[in-house]
């Protein structure tokens, strides 16, 4: 479903992604971790087509994002760090907005599967973070697509709200590729069936999450301290 294969990104003098693969099957969660500055954002940015790799080769669905980004786009349901919003419109109006522009005829499904009737005759302003997120995850599956890229999905939610956005994304994995970037190690171990780590622009370990309470934060630790030597 996803597969980048020696890539590598340069702006200018400065390289941010070097050398790295991996791939992502239909129906996996996959937990995409690093330091800030790590080159998380730049990745996500590659699959999404804004981006071109400096070398190397990204797929998606089988199709190159650099040759074919607006195939690309539309198997994609992104949700970035900073949820772009309108806040003066209402949740229907801007649900039904999204969902005329990405041709969806299912909204009142993708509303019932992430909780939002009660707050849809309410602008975006006036509504908590957690229920934004959630407009956001809406917006995000309109257009049924076969894969979710989530930045930082939780960040800033209270942990009732975090724990509410965990559920909703494990509930709607069937049939899609999940990645997702978080700060959060716990919320990893509770949804994410493999987890890459990056840093410094290189990937530093892929595999399966590892089991146990706080197992992933000391993977994390142990393989961020051993790279840093």
């Amino acid at each position: 479903m996803i597969s980048l294969v020696g890539v590598v990104k340069k702006f200018g003098s400065k390289t941010a992604l070097k050398d790295i693969s991996f791939q992502a099957k239909e129906g996996e969660i996959v937990g995409f971790l690093g330091p800030n500055g790590a080159g998380k954002t730049t990745t996500m940015r590659l699959l999404l087509g804004v981006l071109d790799p400096t070398s190397g080769s990204v797929t998606v669905d089988g199709m190159s994002p650099t040759d074919r980004r607006v195939d690309v786009v539309k198997t994609i349901g992104y949700l970035p760090e900073n949820n772009p919003l309108y806040p003066e419109m209402k949740v229907r109006e801007y649900l039904s907005f999204i969902a005329e522009i990405k041709q969806e005829d299912s909204l009142d499904t993708i509303i019932e599967s992430v909780d939002l009737d009660n707050v849809m005759d309410s602008r975006i302003e006036e509504i908590s973070r957690g229920y934004k997120q959630r407009v956001g995850l809406a917006a995000a599956l309109c257009g049924d697509p076969k894969i979710l890229i989530l930045d930082e999905p939780t960040s800033g939610l209270d942990p009732i709200e975090q724990e509410k956005i965990r559920n909703l994304i494990y509930k709607i994995r069937k049939n899609k590729t999940v990645i997702f970037s978080t700060h959060i190690l716990s919320e990893v171990e509770e949804i994410a069936g493999r987890i890459i780590i990056i840093y410094e622009g290189r990937i530093v370990f892929n595999g399966p999450t590892p089991k146990g309470k706080g197992a992933v934060e000391k993977l994390f630790k142990k393989t961020i301290a051993k790279n840093m030597i």
